[in-house]
């Protein structure tokens, strides 16, 4: 008997060690610091997307996430840069309002000592630790592939007028994606292209466009808009105006739930997704090297199965995602951001 208690004292004592060793673990996975997250707006399901899937991420890995929204507002997310420079964080993500005006908010910021990482808004004009995008000149380009396919289909041969509405121009990201359509359709002489912009990326505007330009222009045969929200105003626009789906033929370039609905519903023949939660999972992998004042190093990395490509650039390291085309063969796919469904694989640091 004795023997017996001898042996029970000693497994709870070993059990008790490993409890104690599982706490001091997790004491040590929470005790990274604060990564604060500088959000654009909220204006939008990806920006409210990222903002969960950030918040979900960098914590697995010992980071406690604040996130910020500037309201759209780039005089408020400067004073933020100022305010989380004084609390002194273990980085900083991110997410321009404006890619020129937060510039000295960045710079400061690494003067600091605090790594800035950018996500989804390129900045080029000053160094940073990392960014993180989709390769958005591709998805330009993927734009236009599908836009010759649908020319194509509705007029047998790529001829026609295709409207494109942009977002706000102080955004790289509809910048990069309007260089890469331009540049791929330029290569169709019959095809004419009229371009507009939606500022601030709101969805009324870009409704005024597409009311004013199917009035001039009778003749439109593709809308294509480089938000999914932008298209869902658009819809709105045609039905009013005694459209059905498929009379003018729609593409958007973000992959958000509701271009997912509106492919559903015959409104939209094609969604170019930005891999939302790949360009998280690609910070995430990185984190621990960039606090760590560690060199990243060029090559091809694994990111929820795509081939991120790191590239050495002059505003820094930068990690590149491929998009891909959504239709309605392939919607219902659990892979693309639009179906809300977030990835439960974990992140795997790169060592």
């Amino acid at each position: 008997m004795r023997n017996r208690l001898r042996t029970l004292t000693g497994l709870v004592s070993a059990a008790m060690l490993v409890f104690v060793a599982a706490l001091s673990g997790v004491a040590n996975a929470q005790d990274k610091g604060t990564i604060f997250y500088l959000i654009p707006t909220l204006l939008d399901e990806f920006q409210t997307e990222s903002q969960s899937a950030v918040e979900m991420v960098f914590p697995q890995l010992g980071y406690k996430v604040k996130s910020l929204d500037a309201q759209n507002r780039a005089d408020l997310q400067l004073n933020q840069f100022d305010d989380v420079i004084e609390l002194k964080p273990a980085a900083i993500i991110l997410n321009a309002v404006d890619f020129e005006s937060v510039v000295p908010g960045i710079e400061k910021a690494r003067a600091a000592g605090i790594p800035v990482v950018v996500y989804d808004r390129l900045i080029r004009s000053t160094k940073v630790d990392l960014t993180s995008v989709s390769g958005n000149v591709q998805i330009g380009v993927i734009s236009a592939g599908e836009i010759v396919r649908m020319l194509e289909e509705r007029n047998g041969a790529v001829k026609g007028t295709v409207l494109q509405v942009l977002g706000d121009p102080g955004d790289s990201y509809t910048l990069d994606i309007q260089q890469g359509f331009e540049a791929t359709i330029a290569k169709y002489s019959d095809v004419k292209v009229i371009t507009k912009a939606a500022m601030q990326w709101e969805a009324s505007n870009a409704a005024d466009i597409v009311e004013q330009q199917i009035l001039i222009n009778p003749d439109i045969d593709v809308i294509f808009a480089h938000a999914a929200h932008l298209s869902g105003a658009i819809q709105a626009v045609l039905e009013a105006n005694g459209k059905k789906p498929g009379d003018i033929y729609m593409i958007s370039s973000n992959g958000a739930p509701v271009g997912l609905d509106l492919i559903r519903k015959g409104w939209l023949q094609a969604e170019v997704e930005q891999p939302l939660y790949a360009q998280i999972w690609g910070l995430a992998k990185f984190i621990d090297k960039i606090v760590a004042g560690e060199e990243l190093k060029p090559g091809t990395y694994d990111v929820l199965g795509l081939d991120g490509v790191m590239t050495m650039e002059a505003w820094g390291p930068n990690l590149a995602l491929p998009g891909a085309a959504i239709t309605i063969k392939n919607v219902d796919e659990s892979r693309f951001w639009g179906n809300l469904k977030a990835p439960t694989t974990p992140v795997k640091p790169v060592m």
